[in-house]
């Protein structure tokens, strides 16, 4: 039997499972392991400039391809502790990645040695499983398990802290014979097929919600078969947008308190029956007045993780099964309806939301200077075409960019969804820039956010990964200011000050654009909207000319608020801006506006 380090072993099973890149800071008590990264080979590895970066690398590197799982190594202490954020973020929105930690001795965990905590114990409940590692020997069999775990049902983090003296202890490991354990998904039978589709037959204003559990289960192409089979049209949730076109004949839109379209909202309060696939009924797209969303509709729920079915509220059937092998089952039953001349005509009905779909628009053409932000997505949707992948976190900027963009593939809306932590969308880009290097990339954050976790664009530099960041920028926390006015205040949400060392910017405070350029990436600051297409396209070439991210500002008006519900009711959403009257206020909705 070959004999190994356990780090050693670790780090051969991590190739056995498929793993080829990772994403991490080194330290002292998890030295060893990496020490096994260099000698087994196989593994790329990019150095983080801070731990939690690593994590929402890694998350974002499993978004961006099916079958991916992003790995991220930290030491003891401080680096477990800063990716518990990512582990949240992880596991909110079902995201397997692999967290591997440093630790004390064995000996000295009682002890409070230095950088020693309890890290299994904070993670528990942010991870599917959280192990300290207290014999070398069990190492395979952890490793074995946390791949099993995170593929297995509702997909979702792992973390495994091993000690310093378990990595280096030598064991008997022979990674010839090495196999990774099924995976277990719960798969819908015949019999909860058809009834579900029986709800489907006595509707007459059906919908599917399609949710991230599809894109999960790389299953995109299927719903979009069943969609078309039987001519329903489809509300994709946040998370599972891009599993239909959004030019799509049969996508209706999204619907929510903030992230939804006026047509979106229209068409599911219109509808008598939705069939929840891979979606977990969040409140940003059920709202808190559940009676509104669910008053005059019935419901089927289909999710692989029991617990969820009811968890928001009961629907009229539900039942577990994996999306991909549901939606089999689905078109399975819908091929045999069809043959027995049994499928509805739902075409009028489709049609409809169609017609919702050209009246019922937000406007996005302003030629104000400041700007404001809905011209900056009407020309995203100019200069970044079908291809392109988006990426984005939380607040005003990416609610204002659901509401605007266009999406028309799987996994090219990467969005923290459950968690939104401030600071996710830099490494997130990069750690799926770095999954997929083909797709082009565009990043979207306030300037907030952006400042979150700015030093990993040194990252990009260092590891010439490219990509394009579009920054709106307002000098203020938008999404807190916006909620704060039926509190009454405006307060410790300014981030204005004039920069003694850019006066010419004004109060809109920190210079990004030296920054930027200061991290080795390269920058340019917009301030008149009609310029905003020339600063794309210049974006594009220099990406593609030094090999690193380029940041392009937008300076937005300071004031701006976006359409959403006040009262978290989707049946009542506040416009707050002016609504698209004439065709050339909305040029590039998805359908021209029809008056």
């Amino acid at each position: 039997m070959p004999r190994m380090t356990a780090a050693r072993a670790a780090v051969e099973i991590l190739k056995r499972e498929g793993v080829t890149h990772a994403f991490g800071v080194p330290g002292a008590a998890i030295n060893p392991f990496y020490r096994a990264l260099k000698e087994g080979g196989g593994i790329d590895h990019t150095l983080a400039r801070h731990v939690e970066g690593a994590s929402h690398m890694a998350e974002g590197y499993t978004r961006a391809d099916a079958g991916n799982i992003g790995v991220c190594v930290g030491t003891s202490g401080p680096a477990g502790t800063d990716m518990i954020t990512g582990l949240y973020s992880a596991i909110a929105d079902s995201i397997p990645i692999l967290c591997i930690t440093g630790q004390a001795p064995v000996s000295k965990l009682h002890k409070e040695d230095f950088q020693a905590v309890d890290i299994a114990a904070i993670a528990g409940p942010v991870t599917k499983k959280a192990t300290t590692v207290l014999e070398a020997a069990q190492v395979p069999g952890v490793f074995q398990e946390a791949f099993h775990l995170m593929r297995s049902g509702r997909p979702g983090p792992v973390l495994v802290d091993l000690p310093i003296d378990v990595q280096q202890t030598e064991i008997d490991f022979d990674p010839e014979t090495y196999e990774p354990l099924p995976v277990y998904k719960p798969q819908a039978t015949r019999a909860q097929a058809e009834k579900a589709i029986r709800f489907l037959l006595e509707s007459e204003r059906p919908l599917i919600v399609a949710g991230g559990g599809i894109i999960n289960a790389d299953a995109s192409d299927l719903l979009v078969e069943f969609a078309e089979l039987t001519g329903v049209p489809v509300i994709s949730t946040l998370m599972g947008w891009g599993i239909i076109p959004d030019d799509h004949e049969l996508s209706a839109g999204m619907v929510g308190v903030q992230t939804s379209h006026r047509y979106g909202n229209a068409t599911f309060l219109e509808s008598d029956f939705v069939l929840g696939i891979g979606n977990r009924w969040a409140n940003r797209h059920t709202g808190y007045n559940l009676d509104a969303y669910t008053k005059g509709r019935k419901f089927v729920h289909v999710d692989i993780e029991p617990t969820q079915i009811g968890k928001i509220f009961a629907p009229d059937y539900g039942f577990a099964s994996d999306a991909k092998a549901a939606l089999e089952l689905f078109i399975e039953v819908a091929k045999d309806l069809e043959a027995e001349g049994r499928l509805p005509d739902f075409s009028e009905w489709a049609a409809s939301a169609q017609e919702r779909k050209a009246t019922l628009l937000r406007r996005t053409h302003f030629d104000n200077i400041p700007m404001k932000p809905q011209r900056v997505y009407e020309e995203m949707n100019k200069a970044f075409g079908p291809e392109t992948r988006y990426v984005t976190t939380i607040g005003l900027s990416q609610i204002a960019g659901a509401q605007m963009l266009h999406v028309y593939k799987p996994r090219h809306w990467i969005n923290c969804g459950q968690a939104g932590p401030l600071g996710w969308t830099i490494p997130a880009a990069l750690g799926a820039a770095t999954a997929d290097p083909e797709t082009p990339i565009v990043a979207l954050s306030g300037d907030y956010d952006f400042q979150f976790m700015l030093e990993e664009l040194a990252v990009g530099a260092q590891h010439k990964i490219p990509y394009v960041h579009v920054l709106v920028n307002n000098a203020y926390l938008g999404l807190i200011r916006q909620a704060q006015i039926g509190l009454d205040i405006n307060f410790q949400v300014n981030l204005e000050f004039e920069n003694i060392n850019t006066p010419e910017i004004g109060v809109y405070g920190v210079d990004h654009v030296k920054v930027v350029e200061g991290l080795g990436c390269k920058a340019i600051r917009v301030t008149d909207p009609n310029e905003l297409g020339a600063a794309f396209e210049e974006a594009k070439k220099l990406a593609a000319e030094y090999s690193v991210p380029v940041v392009v500002e937008a300076i937005l008006e300071r004031v701006t608020n976006i359409s959403m519900s006040k009262t978290v009711d989707m049946s009542d959403v506040t416009e707050f801006e002016e609504l698209a009257t004439e065709p050339g206020h909305a040029p590039t909705a998805i359908k021209p506006l029809k008056v």
